[in-house]
């Protein structure tokens, strides 16, 4: 196991080339975090819970056994589920995508990619831990209440299980009381990205939202371009048919939308 001796946080890098390895140690030494290095997926567990990282790179195609299933393991320990992950992988897959973002995954990097932009996504995903995430209190909107000291939600007196990526995203929806919040502002406000980074983020994330919310998601609606009152950027383009962007809020005070 390799290592080295910054004093940022510490990140836990899961990957079985070396070349890759090192280039990562490398990049994110320089830019001060503590990093070790592992190869399979059983030293990613073992670390993991050895030292706590803040952050885990995590590729997917280890030599002992998937990347997801390490994954998994880490996020079901009360010692290790804090720890914010990214998948590095060279698999494109939305299914994979989708996946790993179920699994409590904060950023999914397909390879090959940009070591600086890898390096600003540590960042973004470390910032919003440091942030400490949203305010303390509690928000409650028709079925919806939401702890934010303890990140806990219910609806109608059962409590729901989220990533703390969905609770972010539920909060800034009921936060809006009915304003439209587009796929951009999010990705800007929530992730720290350009909107050109990553965009189909945002739907994949209020499509597992919405599975979770069940019945209450009824009140969490989609705003498409031609109905919002939106910038001549965000028009469709002639015909509309390529035009995908759409803008998301949370009616107010969580009423449902007419059919």
């Amino acid at each position: 196991m390799a290592k080295n001796n910054g004093t940022g946080p510490s990140i836990l890098v899961v990957e079985d080339e070396p070349d890759i390895a090192a280039l990562l140690e490398y990049v994110l030494g320089q830019e001060g975090y503590r990093v070790a290095a592992v190869d399979t997926g059983q030293l990613a567990i073992d670390e993991a819970q050895k030292r706590k990282p803040d952050l885990i790179i995590l590729d997917l195609m280890l030599p002992d056994f998937n990347g997801f299933e390490a994954l998994k393991i880490i996020k079901s320990r009360d010692e290790t589920s804090s720890a914010r992950v990214i998948i590095l992988t060279a698999k494109k897959d939305e299914v994979d995508r989708v996946l790993g973002f179920e699994l409590g995954a904060d950023d999914f990097v397909t390879k090959p990619f940009s070591p600086r932009e890898l390096v600003l996504r540590v960042r973004a995903v470390l910032k919003r831990a440091q942030d400490g995430e949203v305010a303390s209190g509690m928000l409650r909107a028709g079925p919806v209440e939401i702890d934010l000291d303890n990140h806990e939600v219910v609806i109608s007196g059962k409590p729901v299980q989220l990533t703390l990526t969905e609770f972010r995203l539920l909060v800034d929806l009921v936060r809006a009381s009915g304003r439209v919040r587009t796929r951009e502002a999010l990705l800007s406000e929530l992730w720290d990205y350009d909107s050109e980074v990553l965009s189909r983020t945002v739907d994949t994330h209020v499509r597992r939202l919405r599975v979770k919310l069940g019945p209450a998601s009824e009140w969490l609606t989609t705003a498409w371009p031609a109905t919002a009152s939106a910038s001549a950027a965000h028009r469709p383009k002639a015909g509309g048919r390529s035009f995908r962007s759409k803008a998301l809020s949370a009616a107010s005070p969580f009423v449902p939308s007419p059919p």
